[in-house]
C-alpha cells in the first residue's frame, strides 16, 4: 500500500494544517549547532503555506522526562525557521494549553506557529493508549488536516506521530515521501555492486541491520568501535578497545553466514590506537594483529581505521553504485580520530550511483567534516528510523499513513 502524500491533500486555502516535524537539533548553551533537521522541514512546511494554508508545527527537542524544562524550549527552533522562510513564526510557550489554543485560533492563511516542546506533556509518549489519544486531541482541536514529516520518530508510537494521524485526516509529507523512497530502494530495488557501511560503538545496535541486509549486499564494510567485537571473536588482542563479548558467537554466526552467500564481510587491517580517550592521547598506527603491541600495550585503546583500511574502504566504495552508510568510523569529534570517517564520506561523494548517508551521527559527522549536504544522494534525518527500516521492521508512524 503506498502513503497518502502531499498530493491527495486537496485544497488547502483557507484551512489550518498540523504538521509533525522532527527539529530535534543539536544545541549548545541555547545556540543551534547544527540546523540540517530544520532545513528538511523547509520544502513541505513552504509547499503547505504556498497552498494557502495556516501551518502549526510541532516537534520534540531533547529528553525533558514529561515536564517543562527550559533547556529544551523551541524557542530557538522557531527562531531559527523563521530565518529560513524569510518569514514571520509565531511561537507558543505551552504546546496544548491556553496560549497554544489562542494562538492557533488567530492564525491567519500564509502564517506558522511553532508550538512548545511536545515532549513537556508526558501523555506525548505514555504507554497507556487513552493518554495518547487524549493527548492527540488536543492537538489536532480545530485542524482540517495532519502532515507527517518527522521522519526521526515515524518508529515511535507517540500521540504526535500515531493517534494524531488518526484523529484527523494525514498524510505524509515531502520529507517523509522521499526517506522512504531511498529506503525502499535501498532493500528492494538496488543497483550492485552494493556496498553497506557500519560504524558507531556498539555492534549490538546493528545486529538487526546485518541481519537482514546479508542476503541483499555484495560487500559489507565494519568499522567504529564495533569492530572490535568482530577481531575479538576472531581471536585478536584487542587491548582496552570497546567490546561486546556476550555478541562475540553472533558475530561470528554473521561471518559464516557471509561466507555461505558469497557475501564479502571487510575489516579492518590496520587501526589507530591511542594511550587514552582523550583528544591529546598518544597515539600509533599499527595492524590488527599487532594493537598490544604499540607502547600502550593492553591498555591501548582503538580509536580510528588505519589510512591503508580507509584506502581499502574507499576503493570499494568508490567502484559501487549503492552505498549505505551508518556510523562513523571513530572517534570523529576529536580530530586525530577523525580520518577515516573523512575518507568514507569523501569516497560516499565519489559514488556513481545511489550514496545514502543514515543519519544519526553520520549525518553529524559529515557536517562537522566540512561536506554540504549536496555532496551526497542522500543524508537520511533518521539514524534509528533508517535502521529500523533497513532491518525490516514496521514503523508504526508509516502504517497509519497508508504504508
Amino acid at each position: 500500500m503506498a502513503l497518502r502524500t502531499l498530493e491527495t491533500l486537496g485544497e488547502l486555502g483557507g484551512k489550518t494544517v498540523l504538521i509533525r516535524c522532527d527539529l530535534n537539533v543539536p544545541l549548545s548553551d541555547g545556540v543551534i549547532t547544527d540546523d540540517g533537521r530544520i532545513r528538511a522541514s523547509l520544502p513541505t512546511i513552504q509547499r503547505l503555506l504556498t497552498g494557502g494554508a495556516a501551518v502549526v508545527v510541532m516537534s520534540h527537542l531533547g529528553r525533558p522526562d514529561g515536564f517543562p524544562d527550559p533547556r529544551y524550549s523551541l524557542a530557538p527552533i522557531a527562531q531559527r525557521l523563521g530565518e529560513l522562510l524569510a518569514a514571520t513564526v509565531h511561537f507558543a510557550s505551552d504546546t496544548v494549553g491556553p496560549v497554544a489554543q489562542s494562538m492557533r485560533a488567530a492564525l491567519a492563511p500564509g502564517e506558522v506557529l511553532v508550538l512548545e516542546n511536545l515532549r513537556f506533556d508526558p501523555r506525548e509518549t505514555s504507554e497507556i493508549d487513552s493518554e495518547r489519544v487524549e493527548f492527540a486531541a488536543l492537538l489536532t482541536q480545530g485542524v482540517a488536516a495532519f502532515v507527517s514529516d518527522g521522519f526521526g520518530v515515524v518508529h515511535r508510537k507517540q500521540a504526535s506521530v500515531c493517534e494524531a494521524a488518526e484523529a484527523v485526516p494525514s498524510f505524509a509529507g515531502l520529507l517523509v515521501a522521499s526517506e522512504t523512497d531511498v529506503l525502499r530502494r535501498l532493500t528492494t530495488d538496488t543497483q550492485r555492486p552494493y556496498t553497506v557501511v557500519l560504524g558507531g560503538s556498539k555492534v549490538s545496535d546493528k545486529l538487526g541491520v546485518i541481519e537482514h541486509l546479508l542476503p541483499r549486499v555484495n560487500r559489507l564494510l565494519i568499522g567504529g568501535g564495533m569492530v572490535f567485537t568482530f577481531l575479538s571473536a576472531m581471536g585478536y588482542n584487542i587491548g582496552a578497545s570497546l567490546c561486546e563479548p556476550d555478541r562475540r558467537k553472533t558475530v561470528m554466526t554473521y561471518l559464516e553466514r557471509a561466507k555461505e552467500l558469497g557475501v564479502d564481510i571487510v575489516l579492518p587491517t590496520d587501526v589507530v590506537v591511542a594511550s587514552a580517550f582523550a583528544a591529546d592521547a598518544q597515539t600509533a598506527v599499527t595492524r590488527i594483529d599487532a594493537m598490544e603491541d604499540t607502547a600502550f600495550g593492553a591498555s591501548g585503546l582503538g580509536l580510528d581505521i588505519g589510512p591503508e583500511t580507509s584506502a581499502t574502504f574507499a576503493g570499494l566504495i568508490e567502484s559501487s553504485h549503492t552505498v549505505f552508510w551508518n556510523g562513523p568510523m571513530g572517534v570523529f569529534e576529536m580530530p586525530a580520530f577523525a580520518a577515516g570517517t573523512r575518507a568514507i564520506a569523501k569516497a560516499l561523494t565519489n559514488v556513481n550511483g545511489l550514496s545514502v548517508v543514515g543519519g544519526g551521527d553520520s549525518a553529524a559527522a559529515v557536517r562537522v567534516l566540512g561536506f554540504r549536504d549536496s555532496d551526497f544522494g542522500h543524508i537520511s534525518t533518521g539514524g534509528g528510523a533508517s535502521l529500523e527500516f533497513l532491518e525490516g521492521k514496521s514503523l508504526p508512524g508509516l502504517e497509519v499513513l497508508g504504508w
